[in-house]
């Protein structure tokens, strides 16, 4: 028969009638003053009763004591099991502990500080096929590749006439390694399209910026292009002046600093000074007297000097 079924759900009588036992134990654990009403009992067993009161410590709102109490067999002394703070239906409890992997944002890293990736992260994948096996479109077949030692052991005796020059086996990490290309692990399909979604929704057609720009990135003189798949749909941008300098942008997004949106305004040129050469215009050299007389032109001092 289970527990379920043996569990007693009429309270003890002489249990539940301690409850000024039940009190002192919880103001023996607690503290006078901090142990607060009676809320209730309930029956965990044969003989066996936990008693609630409330709390009225400081930053424990709707938790309470239990007490609980139990009685042998016959017996007429009700004893105490154990008394705890647990908390009640509206107690204010912290939120539910979640992993330090789930609970990373983007900008959470700071020097230092280490990310480890999971062995099977869905955004990566497999760099390599192996050690020692031959690519997919290598030109070992599985034929030749059975006749081939290693490249440090010697082969003894006469090669097959079919087979006039053996080629030497070589692993794809080792010529990875020999390129600077050698990675345990690559992006997979989920992470390009995860990397894409998040860049398309940062710096992408959709954004404020890109819906007023005069022309979309992939016309703009400031974009770097970037390798891989990506590049297709993607680039860098190298305009210092533009809010996505130094991110992945998106081919069309687009601001207002794109290179052909605007040209400067050159300064307008004064028009060259006309010359008339047929006339003359007489001007005064000196004011005129207080006498009232008419000003001395310059046609009128030469005159003057003339004559003299």
């Amino acid at each position: 028969m289970s527990a379920a079924t043996t569990r007693s759900r009429t309270p003890d009588r002489l249990c539940a009638e301690a409850v000024d036992l039940a009190r002192a134990t919880a103001e023996e654990v607690a503290a006078p003053g901090v142990v607060g009403e009676h809320e209730g009992l309930v029956s965990e067993g044969d003989r066996v009763v936990t008693h609630f009161f409330a709390c009225r410590e400081p930053g424990y709102r709707g938790w309470r004591w239990a007490v609980t109490v139990a009685r042998a067999s016959r017996a007429k002394i009700v004893t105490v099991d154990e008394a705890v703070l647990l908390p009640g239906p509206d107690a204010l409890l912290a939120p539910e502990w979640v992993p330090w992997s789930e609970r990373l944002r983007p900008g959470d890293m700071g020097p230092g500080d280490l990310l480890p990736t999971d062995a099977d992260d869905l955004r990566l994948e497999p760099g390599y096929s192996g050690e020692d096996e031959p690519a997919p479109n290598s030109t070992v077949s599985a034929e030749l590749a059975e006749l081939v030692e290693t490249e440090d052991v010697e082969v003894a005796g006469v090669a097959p006439a079919d087979l006039t020059i053996a080629p030497a086996r070589g692993s794809i990490a080792s010529v990875a390694e020999e390129l600077g290309m050698r990675r345990a692990r690559v992006l997979s399909r989920y992470g390009l399209h995860i990397a894409a979604d998040r860049w398309e929704e940062a710096f992408g057609a959709k954004t404020p910026m890109a819906q007023a720009a005069p022309a979309p990135c992939v016309s703009c003189g400031f974009l770097a292009p970037i390798g891989g798949s990506l590049g297709q749909a993607f680039g860098v941008c190298a305009n210092e002046f533009s809010p996505a300098d130094g991110r992945v942008v998106s081919l069309s997004y687009g601001c207002g600093g794109h290179s052909e949106a605007a040209v400067m305004p050159k300064p307008p040129q004064p028009p060259a000074p006309v010359m008339d050469e047929t006339r003359v215009d007489p001007f005064p050299l000196r004011p005129a007297p207080d006498s009232g007389s008419v000003p001395v032109t310059q046609d009128e001092a030469s005159a003057e000097l003339g004559h003299s």
